[in-house]
């Protein structure tokens, strides 16, 4: 289960299952990259590219892409990077994406250097260990930006956090809107839009992602059936339970275990470019423009069927 919090901050909870190091050739695409990725710039120079523009990276630089951002990384020179499938599963703050970080290495020593002399991705690592890794980058790639660009965006809002606590301690109950809003005694609109500001996500984005995180982490524990998962998660059958599963990670649960078998139990989604890539994570690495406006154009409808369907789904 993850952590949980009962004081007026929200607390963003993250998770990885890797880091590895990669050499890129001038000119060279990061072919492999996780859906939501960290990066580190060793040696050498990058720049990643998103419908919004590039922006080139230096030995030291660091950046985050959360999985909703269609990106590409390419070497502007011969270039080594640690690259890490960091997500970011309950957001405390709007952080920006691509979120890139000047001098992190100089800023972040120790962060930094642990990164560089331990990479992990053998599957052998206890879960906590993975969890630490986690929470150390994000929270420095976090504090870093909050020193870059003080703002106020409600993360000290004490409903917020309230809420947020009691989703991720009882992920699977019969969550409604009306539900958490009357937690909070705020109204359904009043609790998304203090949700929104806080952490970029509506209140049941939020539950969503706190329910997929538990169930990849029920899955990958001794075994457990799917339809104990399905019902552990709040889902009132398998088959929805399997219809949100696989529009989340692109795989149906037990395959998603299946591919997962031997590796850390905290490890999200199947990566493109590995045996669980999907044809919509190519398409983003070659096109991140075209995609991202794609993604744009749809955002607003997906996320509206989310508010109003997502009940319905779990009947």
């Amino acid at each position: 289960m993850l952590p949980t919090t009962h004081d007026a901050t929200v607390q963003a909870q993250w998770e990885m299952s890797s880091v590895r190091r990669a050499r890129l050739a001038a000119g060279e695409g990061l072919t492999d990259a996780p859906g939501s990725m960290w990066a580190l710039v060793a040696d050498g120079a990058v720049a990643v590219e998103t419908a919004t523009g590039q922006r080139p990276l230096s030995a030291g630089d660091a950046v985050f892409v959360d999985a909703r951002t269609a990106f590409r990384l390419v070497a502007a020179e011969p270039a080594v990077v640690l690259v890490a499938d960091l997500r970011l599963v309950v957001p405390a703050h709007r952080l920006p994406s691509p979120l890139v970080v000047t001098a992190f290495s100089d800023r972040h020593r120790g962060v930094a250097g642990l990164v560089q002399s331990c990479p992990i991705g053998d599957g052998r690592h206890p879960s906590l260990f993975v969890t630490s890794y986690a929470g150390l980058v994000g929270a420095a790639m976090t504090c870093s930006w909050l020193e870059d660009e003080p703002r106020d965006d409600g993360a000290g809002d004490e409903q917020v956090a309230s809420v947020v606590a009691a989703l991720v301690a009882r992920p699977g109950e019969p969550w409604t809107l009306d539900r958490m809003a009357g937690l909070a005694h705020l109204s359904r609109s009043a609790l998304t839009d203090r949700f929104r500001r806080v952490t970029g996500r509506s209140p049941m984005q939020v539950l969503r992602d706190v329910r997929m995180w538990e169930a990849r982490r029920l899955l990958g524990v001794g075994g457990q059936p799917v339809t104990r998962v399905a019902y552990a998660v709040g889902y009132g059958s398998v088959a929805a339970f399997s219809r949100a599963f696989s529009s989340w990670h692109g795989v149906a649960p037990h395959q998603w275990r299946g591919r997962s078998a031997g590796r850390d139990p905290e490890q999200g989604e199947a990566q493109p470019g590995g045996d669980g890539g999907s044809g919509a994570d190519d398409e983003r690495r070659r096109d991140p423009v075209g995609v991202q406006q794609r993604a744009a154009h749809g955002g607003a409808e997906r996320d509206g069927h989310l508010e109003r369907g997502d009940l319905q789904r779990h009947r």
